[in-house]
């Protein structure tokens, strides 16, 4: 148990469930931002590291401290807090602006923090994935993935975001700027160059969050179970006691060329013996922000195989699948694996590079800090 997190999260609700930050000297103004507390109640670095969502957060209230703003921060999930001052800026990661729009100053400037794509689209597109699985195995997956309805977009005065151009036309509907900024990272790895891809051409590795049915992971799964010659490594957050693993079973935990892990410290032993066997990541989820397992694996040199909702770019050293099938995903494994070990060798280390020089936590500071200083001098 960890005794001081639970005391500051007692602590916490006490005072409210807001975190407030003051800058050194006098406040210009104040800032309110509706994202995640839960970097300033709970610092193990294990924490810190889980989701970018908690970096991304202390480095946005960072941004606004340095620029003379006291801050507030408050939970997405956040129903009971009530504006008592005036606010320069407001951001919402989509889940608040309803409801606080109208009790904000109305100089505010509202701003969007896109993470994914419109619940419209996102709800959708599980309830479609949740149906195909339904009528394949005749079990009742249920969305986990679900997000409330919201009008965030048409709210906002800006929106800001590190997601692709899938995540981004979702939103374009509503004619409102939207300004993008490089992604995360929670880890980063040495060059893969001493990697031997003779040997690991086969091996590949599915990295994701909760939501295998959004995530398509079943077409994953019924792809290398059709390919007994290639090997998959699962790690996520499946449980054998989900629905989901209960209709794929077999594949998950009766087939020989499939390992599941279950969730997987991307710092730890494990981890690194996976990512250094491993050929490439093949993630083909049907609505995403910017997947940042994704993210990860490319900063670890596995070249990824991905579906175009991801918000990944691959370029030339990976490969992006337009329509997402048991035969394009068998098609795409087979097609790289059977490249020459040097030609792997090279999309591995343009994949790191990639990452390196896109996806990093300097990149994103960087993004956000020059976003902040043109809505100041109002050039935006």
């Amino acid at each position: 148990m960890n005794v001081p997190y639970l005391i500051r999260r007692i602590m916490h609700r006490l005072r409210g469930r807001v975190v407030h930050l003051k800058p050194i000297g006098a406040s210009r103004g104040n800032v309110l931002i509706s994202y995640t507390t839960l970097p300033y109640l709970d610092r193990r670095s294990i924490v810190l590291a889980a989701h970018t969502n908690r970096w991304e957060c202390m480095q946005m209230a960072r941004t606004f401290l340095e620029r003379g703003y006291a801050v507030d921060v408050i939970d997405t999930t956040d129903r009971a807090f009530v504006p008592s001052k005036e606010y320069t800026y407001f951001i919402d990661a989509d889940a608040n602006m309803d409801r606080l729009a109208p009790l904000l100053n109305k100089d505010c400037v509202k701003i969007f923090y896109i993470t994914h794509a419109h619940w419209k689209y996102q709800n959708e597109a599980e309830q479609k994935r949740v149906r195909a699985i339904q009528e394949k195995r005749g079990v009742d997956v249920e969305g986990v993935r679900t997000l409330s309805a919201s009008h965030t977009i048409e709210l906002c005065d800006i929106a800001v975001t590190f997601a692709g151009d899938f995540c981004v036309s979702t939103y374009e509907y509503a004619g409102k700027k939207i300004v993008r900024i490089p992604c995360s990272t929670t880890h980063e790895f040495p060059p893969p160059e001493k990697k031997d891809f003779e040997k690991f051409r086969r091996n590949f590795i599915w990295v994701g969050g909760a939501g295998p049915a959004l995530k398509r992971l079943d077409v994953i799964l019924e792809a290398f179970a059709a390919m007994p010659e290639y090997r998959l490594a699962v790690c996520g957050k499946v449980k054998p006691s989900d629905p989901f693993a209960k209709a794929y079973a077999k594949e998950l935990y009766g087939t020989e060329n499939i390992k599941t892990y279950g969730w997987v410290d991307h710092a730890g032993k494990l981890f690194k013996k996976l990512y250094s066997e491993s050929l490439g990541i093949i993630f083909v989820s049907a609505s995403e922000g910017c997947a940042g397992s994704v993210v990860v694996s490319m900063h670890a040199g596995l070249i990824p195989i991905v579906s175009r909702e991801t918000g990944v770019v691959t370029h030339d050293f990976g490969i992006t699948l337009h329509e997402v099938s048991v035969d394009t995903i068998k098609s795409a494994v087979r097609s790289l694996s059977q490249e020459p070990a040097e030609f792997l060798r090279t999309r591995s280390m343009n994949t790191w590079r990639y990452a390196r020089e896109h996806y990093m936590r300097e990149k994103f500071a960087e993004g956000f800090r020059a976003f902040v200083e043109k809505l100041e001098r109002k050039k935006l």
